[in-house]
């Protein structure tokens, strides 16, 4: 199976590319990240999945286009739910864009992550899948979260300490938000 990929980062897509061809399927990449704020951040994280791709013979198409604002139009007012306004944003353009590679299913390296929702994540890959007619494969990449950490160090990738949107950025560096209240 060629499966199409949504790339969040560099660092969170080892272990799953890593999953996908331990399973015999074939991974394409496609970085789409409207929500990553500020741009010297897009930029890092764009080019530290360059490199990763370079170093694991990793096809990626990229989204270059900063999408920042197409972001805010759709979260501004609803930060509560931001998350899956998000999921949706980058999950049904990767589906489309499977699609149009003629790939067999789509998936994401937000699987990866333990800090994503991944319910919610399931649950819209599994609607895309049944409007769209493309499979959503779905798999927990979580129990690699440590091997692709320590990968990612040992290809000096950069690492960044945020989901990307300049809510979750608040929420690393602002003590007041780090357990999820302002004060």
């Amino acid at each position: 199976m060629n499966i199409l990929l949504h790339v969040c980062c560099g660092p969170c897509a080892i272990t799953p590319l890593a999953s996908i061809r331990a399973a015999g399927h074939e991974a394409q990449g496609f970085f789409f990240n409207p929500n990553i704020h500020p741009f010297k951040e897009f930029q890092r994280r764009l080019e530290a999945l360059e490199s990763m791709s370079r170093l694991t013979d990793f096809q990626v198409e990229y989204e270059r286009q900063y999408g920042l604002r197409d972001y805010l139009r759709q979260v501004v007012f609803h930060e509560e739910s931001r998350c899956g306004l998000c999921y949706a944003m980058r999950l049904r353009p990767t589906a489309e864009k499977a699609i149009s590679l003629g790939a067999d299913a789509f998936s994401t390296t937000l699987l990866y992550s333990r800090y994503q929702n991944h319910t919610l994540l399931k649950e819209q890959g599994e609607a895309l899948a049944a409007e769209l007619g493309i499979p959503f494969y779905y798999e927990d990449f979580r129990a690699g979260w440590q091997a692709g950490i320590d990968q990612s160090i040992s290809m000096e990738l950069y690492r960044q300490p945020y989901c990307g949107c300049i809510y979750s950025e608040q929420e690393r560096y602002d003590k007041r938000w780090r357990k999820g209240k302002a004060v």
